[in-house]
């Protein structure tokens, strides 16, 4: 063996790069998921998306302030997280009839 054989790193085999690639997708998605939940949208954007059954910005905005919407009243400003769109969605939903 020379010396410079001893001085390369070891290389890594196809399964350990498969598995710390499976590693770092997992860290990555359980980051987003994280930074997911510090998102707030904003009344219009709420309507735009269609995140909610509500047509008009001012409709949504009145339901807001007779607190009949779940929402986050921010410094007076009404924003909407990820998981007020699910508990309003949730309130919401219609179960289909039976057939």
């Amino acid at each position: 063996m020379t010396a410079d054989a001893a001085k390369a790193p070891p290389t890594k085999s196809p399964e350990s790069r498969a598995l710390s690639a499976a590693a770092i997708r997992r860290v990555q998605r359980r980051k987003a998921e994280e930074e997911l939940d510090l998102i707030r949208w904003s009344p219009e954007e709420v309507v735009k998306k269609q995140l909610l059954p509500y047509r008009s910005v001012r409709s949504l905005k009145e339901k807001c302030y007779r607190r009949e919407v779940y929402c986050h009243m921010d410094g007076g400003r009404i924003t909407f997280s990820p998981e007020s769109i699910r508990l309003e969605n949730a309130r919401t939903m219609v179960a289909p009839l039976a057939a």
